[in-house]
């Protein structure tokens, strides 16, 4: 007997059964399954399709790029997850969802192995959507025991960020625990950075003090240090929400002194100096800012970015320096780091909001002259400080400017504009800007109405006043509140026109009706000129049916009658050749 038999014996003993023979190979497939190639294990053909893609997709041709990627599919040359992943990332981040969704599906349905930047990508797009609940489907996917693809510390960041965001901090502590249940992520302290900022922001400083105690438990003493530059900041939220100020401060200067083994980013620094500059603490956060200019080394560390200049102005204002908040753009250009509208917004907004509207109006130019285009937040934030110093003129000209611009102003835009108008006594400008609301195709809020209503009841304009109310009544989305009902009311009874009220809501339901009515009858004419188009694409059918079966018949009968005279022809051959062989006496067979 050869030795591989006996061989093939012991491996048989090795399982009780062939079910757990099966079950052990199902196991390893599971615990090694086929993943996809390296980018480096790229053939050149797929490669240049990969480049190919990429090109596309850096010049936002996106619709391009999808359809390449789609056909390739077909081609004896299947793309990557590589170039898939690409592409997804591409649609995402133009917030072409519906796109993204639509290849990530017909990409999988194709066969392809996702990769875990592929289910990143997926939660992502959930968590923008604010799908959460499919995002935490998802990961329960991901985690289940016969996944081919793990979650990824990177998977729980992103759907845990997102929970924090819309306030669902019971949900995203119930994942972490998950996370750690789970065993395929450790504690980490990104994603405990991003509960504490949660909490930190909804003001709960000992559920920030209580996470940091568990990372620091799960982690030991020693490893935790080195994570300590992470959660620097929102640990000092914490401490600052809970009264314990010394605490936040002799953590700060632990962490940041020399020798601590902590690692800071940029998104770290940026933390720790929104801690300092919210809580009073400039001096700290000036040496900070300093601290990061001097680490900041592009492109080999990068210690400063936009978010940077925001949390600096944030610090100053708060403190009143407002010429150093001023002046601090300036040292950031020297930085290469060019302030976007967002920055430029917060500090017209803390300008406005200190009634320094001429500083706010000069900040506005110099973002012009950067060649900074101010989107409709800028505009709306130099309309309420012009209303704050009653400069209701001024705030309707940049209102005017802002739609000269090209910016089309949203419902927000409006109501502070109208707000402004009539707090200021000028109705007649605020009801234009209404009626330009209406024929611009954005539709009044209540407020809107509600505060037109006010202003010409609160001036004694009664007939304006039931002009906006009956456009309230007539309107199914506004709620005509008994609060505007009880001042109507009142002021018509003050000036002797209660009689009015009951015209009003007589003319309103008169008015319903008429155009109920002339709804139906639109539906019926609708319905009539269907049935008659209908009808006329039947006949049409019949006659175009008709008309092929007329051509049919007359091509047959062509065919017919030209055989018939082939045949006719043939039979005349054949009587002249009978007729001359009689005519010699050879009679014919």
């Amino acid at each position: 007997m050869s030795l591989s038999k006996h061989l093939t014996k012991l491996f048989s003993c090795s399982h009780a059964t062939p079910s757990a023979a099966s079950a052990a190979r199902h196991l390893r497939r599971r615990l090694n399954p086929p993943l996809p190639p390296p980018p480096s294990s790229l053939s050149a053909s797929l490669l240049s399709l990969h480049n190919n893609i990429l090109q596309l997709l850096y010049s936002g041709d996106l619709t391009e790029a999808s359809l390449l990627l789609r056909h390739s599919f077909y081609s004896n040359l299947p793309p990557s997850v590589h170039t898939v992943n690409a592409t997804l990332r591409s649609l995402l981040l133009s917030r072409h969802h519906s796109d993204f969704l639509s290849l990530h599906r017909f990409s999988i349905q194709s066969g392809m192995p996702p990769s875990v930047t592929t289910h990143n990508l997926l939660l992502q797009c959930y968590v923008s959507l604010g799908r959460l609940d499919m995002a935490l489907e998802q990961m329960r996917l991901l985690e289940k025991d016969d996944s081919v693809v793990t979650p990824a510390p990177s998977s729980y960041r992103v759907v845990i960020q997102g929970l924090v965001e819309n306030r669902r901090l019971k949900d995203a502590v119930k994942l972490k625990d998950e996370m750690l249940a789970k065993g395929f992520v450790g504690p980490d302290c990104k994603v405990y950075n991003i509960l504490m900022g949660g909490f930190a922001k909804a003001g709960n400083g000992d559920a920030v003090v209580a996470l940091f105690e568990e990372l620091k438990e799960k982690l030991g003493d020693e490893d935790a240090k080195v994570s300590y530059g992470v959660v620097c900041g929102n640990l000092m939220k914490g401490y600052f929400l809970s009264g314990m100020e010394k605490e936040a401060m002799d953590f700060y200067n632990n962490v940041m002194g020399d020798g601590s083994g902590a690692k800071f980013g940029v998104d770290s620094y940026n933390s720790a100096l929104d801690a300092l500059g919210r809580n009073g603490k400039l001096d700290e956060a000036d040496k900070l800012f300093e601290r990061m200019e001097s680490d900041h080394d592009p492109p080999v560390r990068i210690a400063l970015n936009g978010n940077s200049l925001d949390f600096m102005v944030d610090a100053y204002c708060f403190a009143g320096e407002f010429g150093k908040a001023v002046t601090i753009f300036g040292k950031m250009e020297k930085k290469n780091i060019s302030p976007g509208v967002k920055s430029y917004n917060k500090l017209i907004e803390h300008l406005g909001r200190n009634q320094l509207v001429a500083t706010a109006e000069s900040v506005f130019e110099e973002m012009l002259s950067k060649n900074v285009d101010p989107d409709e937040s800028t505009y709306v934030l130099l309309m309420k400080g012009c209303f704050a110093v009653n400069r209701a003129i001024d705030a309707f000209d940049y209102f005017k400017k802002m739609v000269k611009s090209g910016l089309k102003p949203g419902l927000i835009a409006h109501v502070v504009v109208i707000t402004g108008l009539v707090n200021s006594g000028e109705l007649n400008i605020a009801q234009e800007v209404f009626d330009k609301m209406l024929g611009n195709s954005v539709k009044p809020s209540t407020a809107c109405f509600e505060l037109l209503l006010k202003g010409y009841l609160k001036v004694g304009n009664l007939q304006d006043g039931i002009k906006i109310a009956k456009q309230m009544l007539l309107d199914d989305r506004i709620i005509f509140r008994d609060e505007m009902k009880e001042l109507l009311v009142g002021e018509l009874t003050k000036g002797g026109r209660e009689e009015e009220i009951e015209i009003l809501y007589k003319e309103v339901e008169r008015e319903k009706a008429e155009a109920a009515a002339r709804e139906a009858e639109k539906k019926e004419r609708a319905k009539a000129l269907e049935k008659e188009e209908r009808q006329r694409r039947r006949a049409e059918l019949a006659a175009k049916e008709a008309a092929a079966a007329a051509a049919s018949k007359a091509a047959i009968e062509a065919i017919l009658g030209s055989k018939r005279n082939v045949d006719s022809e043939e039979e005349a051959s054949t009587d002249g050749s009978n007729g001359f062989l009689r005519k010699i006496d050879i009679p014919s067979e």
